[in-house]
Formats: structure tokens, sequence, C-alpha cells
């Protein structure tokens, strides 16, 4: 059974989208990223493409 996130369509507050960058210049991965934002791994991989981050895509 999948998680179920509670923040379904949120908008991106600042704080969030500077720790997403953070993040992946560390190099974290996908999964840990949205685990730590508390946000679906759909979310985090639209976000990053708009925003032109590459991140890690490890299992």
């Amino acid at each position: 059974m999948a998680e179920k996130f509670e923040r379904h369509r949120q908008p991106w507050r600042q704080d969030e989208i500077q720790k997403l960058h953070t993040l992946a210049k560390k190099g974290m991965a996908l999964k840990a990223i949205a685990k730590a934002l508390t946000r679906s791994e759909e979310s985090v991989k639209i976000r990053a493409k708009e925003d032109g981050l590459s991140i890690t895509r490890l299992h």
C-alpha cells in the first residue's frame, strides 16, 4: 500500500524550495528528498525539473 500524503496539491513554500535545492546539490536520492520534504516523489521530480535541478535516481 502506498504512503498517503496529506499535503496533496499544496503550493511549494519558499523554505521548501530552498531545502529541495540544497538536498539536490548534495546529491541526495529522490526518495530521500521526498521523505525529507514530506512530499511525493512525483511532486519533487516535477518541481526539480521546473527549477532545472537534477536529482539522483537511486532505488
